[in-house]
């Protein structure tokens, strides 16, 4: 049985590896093989700390564990580049083994009402422009996508982005 938590600092290094996992796996073929392969779990443990020292308290950080095993993370918090009062998805990451499993729904729909509570009236993500499979995961939640697109730089290759929307904040 999935059991959604709020993140501990012992659970900083689960996570990382859980996001370096999930971006091999999610964006083989839309980002530069060469980067994904570089990516090292031992250098985002080190990231990972950083950011949660500094966004403790801006960001809501939560776990999802799987037979006492952490499973998934997902962040969210202020938008951004958004108005007060609007949210905004950071991340949503599942072990690439367990995808498919309902670990990524209990998650986003744990954050989502955490979203709501907050007071958020509306929550936004970006997602890869290619990741099919997240577009749908996010569309079955009931975000859409609203036009808005951007795109960062990884490892020198243009990455395109689509942003998503999800207003009023409800939980699928």
């Amino acid at each position: 049985m999935v059991r959604i938590r709020t993140m501990t600092e012992a659970d900083v290094d689960t996570v990382a590896e859980i996001r370096v996992r999930g971006w091999q796996a999610a964006y083989a073929g839309l980002m530069p093989q060469a980067f994904l392969d570089a990516m090292s779990v031992t250098e985002e443990k080190a990231r990972r700390r950083d950011i949660w020292q500094a966004t403790r308290g801006h960001r809501i950080n939560l776990v999802a564990e799987d037979e006492g095993r952490v499973a998934g993370w997902a962040c969210y918090g202020p938008e951004r580049e958004g108005p007060v009062g609007h949210g905004e998805l950071y991340a949503l990451y599942v072990r690439p083994s367990l995808i498919g499993t309902g670990i990524g729904r209990a998650l986003c729909c744990a954050a989502l009402v955490g979203a709501a509570e907050c007071g958020y009236a509306r929550m936004v993500l970006w997602v890869v422009k290619g990741n099919a499979r997240a577009r749908r995961f996010y569309e079955r939640a009931g975000f859409a996508a609203d036009g808005a697109e951007d795109a960062y730089d990884v490892g020198g290759t243009p990455v395109p982005e689509v942003r998503y929307v999800l207003e009023p904040v409800r939980a699928p």
